[in-house]
């Protein structure tokens, strides 16, 4: 296809001339009517004019008769004007007048219409249209007073030259305008193409081109720029899913195989074969486990879960968790307090909220002790127009570079790889965050950690959710 075809057939040019006929179309309605309102009030002044002159020469009529009449219309005749005037007897014959007998005579006497005349002594080659109306005398004779309207004529020639001359510069003004716009669109699509194909090559760094102007093409740049920071980001945590699941995987299947290897080998020792078949079987259930967080993300992440949001209330999670873990930070000698207000409604889903708060909890308790204050702090609060549950504690804390990799999968920090864990807790709690359109954040506690999940709160009267049955 050619250039010139392309620039045809693109939107912008379809919709310039699209608004160039409609804009046609209005300017010679336009134009029309205001050529029937200039002709409608020059109509009205000369037929005032033309009333104006029967009531003075009835009147002349009144005063002298026939005579005095006749002599009225001669000097009128003889004045300069566009004035007309033609007297006649019963019969037709001419008494006095500027014309000739036109070739419609009105017939009603208050009938003002348009004809056209011969001024008496030009050639007969030159017509001229005029507004008459007959006036009837009694004994028959009948007077006919009008106007010439030739500078009607001109006028309306003038207004339909300046339609047409309107017309054709705004046709031409409207294709070369059209034109421009197709090729800078086109301009702009191309450059987008482009950055597109480089895309599907595999450049997953290329980005549309922002032109700056705030236009549709701007905002569809910035919506698809964006969407392809997110496919990115998916794409580099699934390589970083990859690589942690080869590398950290690797290890519970090397010794389980090496202890049904080991089973194998023991012969006759039953008990040894039992002991390996449990390690086994506990090795097994840490990597369904491993792969159950892994598929609770990816759901989370996916958006699966929200067919199951529902009015909830944060404060209660929270404290269920607390409680739970109550024993457990009792027997490391840890003291679990609780922080919590009453009516925190979020829209969410209860077991994810709760899965999270409980990853928050694990976390703060096995890596989150100190001698100097055993206290793990967990609080439920509002801020404002979000709920806040956090878990804080008074450990050695993390360090800034190092708390913006705890969200990563199987991250585990060189401090923390001598306790159990598969270091995909914090994952998991952010995932969740993001489902219920909430943020996950890691803070210093000085000392410590504080990891605060925020949720949006909702109205506890909110008619569109249903709260969660207990």
């Amino acid at each position: 296809m050619t250039a010139l075809g392309k620039l045809f057939r693109t939107t912008a040019f379809k919709l310039s001339v699209a608004f160039l006929v409609l804009f046609s179309v209005g300017a010679g309605l336009v134009l029309a009517s205001v050529g029937a309102r200039v002709k409608e009030v020059l109509d009205e002044q000369i037929e005032q004019t033309v009333d104006a002159e029967i009531r003075a020469l009835s009147e002349q009529y009144t005063q002298g008769g026939i005579r005095q009449l006749t002599d009225a219309v001669e000097r009128r005749v003889r004045a300069p004007g566009g004035s007309l005037y033609l007297l006649t007897t019963q019969s037709g014959d001419v008494i006095v007048g500027n014309i000739d007998p036109p070739r419609f005579v009105p017939i009603e006497k208050d009938e003002l219409v348009e004809t056209i005349y011969q001024r008496r002594g030009e050639p007969e080659i030159a017509p001229h249209p005029a507004l008459l109306r007959l006036f009837l005398i009694p004994g028959g004779f009948r007077l006919l007073i009008g106007h010439d309207i030739e500078d009607h004529r001109v006028l309306r020639d003038i207004l339909r030259n300046a339609l047409g001359v309107s017309l054709f510069w705004l046709v031409l003004v409207g294709v070369f305008g059209g034109l421009f716009v197709s090729y800078r669109m086109i301009e702009r699509v191309d450059i987008m193409s482009a950055s597109a194909r480089r895309i599907m090559a595999g450049d997953m760094n290329e980005r549309l081109a922002v032109s700056g102007s705030g236009d549709e093409l701007d905002r569809l740049a910035e919506n698809f720029n964006a969407m392809l920071a997110r496919i990115a980001e998916l794409m580099a945590g699934l390589r970083e899913v990859s690589d942690n699941i080869a590398h950290d995987l690797k290890t519970p299947l090397t010794r389980m195989r090496n202890r049904a290897e080991s089973a194998l080998r023991s012969g006759d020792q039953p008990e040894k074969q039992k002991d390996a078949l449990v390690a086994i079987i506990d090795e097994a259930d840490d990597l369904i486990a491993v792969f159950n967080a892994l598929l609770m993300i990816a759901r989370a992440e996916a958006g699966y879960s929200t067919d199951n949001l529902a009015l909830c209330d944060a404060a209660a999670v929270v404290s269920d968790m607390a409680e739970m873990y109550e024993p457990v930070a009792e027997e490391q000698g840890i003291t679990l307090a609780l922080e919590s207000e009453s009516g925190l409604m979020v829209t969410g889903n209860r077991e994810l909220l709760g899965q999270a708060v409980v990853n928050l909890i694990d976390n703060a308790l096995k890596y989150g002790r100190s001698e100097k204050d055993p206290r793990i702090v967990v609080s439920a609060l509002r801020a404002g127009e979000w709920i806040e549950i956090a878990v804080a504690d008074h450990g050695l804390g993390v360090s800034a570079a190092d708390r913006q990799r705890l969200t990563g999968r199987f991250v585990r920090l060189e401090n923390s790889r001598s306790q159990p864990g598969s270091g995909l807790g914090l994952s998991m709690a952010a995932a969740i965050a993001r489902l219920h359109q909430g943020t996950l954040r890691i803070e210093d506690n000085s000392p410590g950690l504080r990891v605060t999940l925020s949720l949006p709160a909702t109205r506890k009267n909110s008619q569109s959710i249903k709260p969660n049955e207990e």
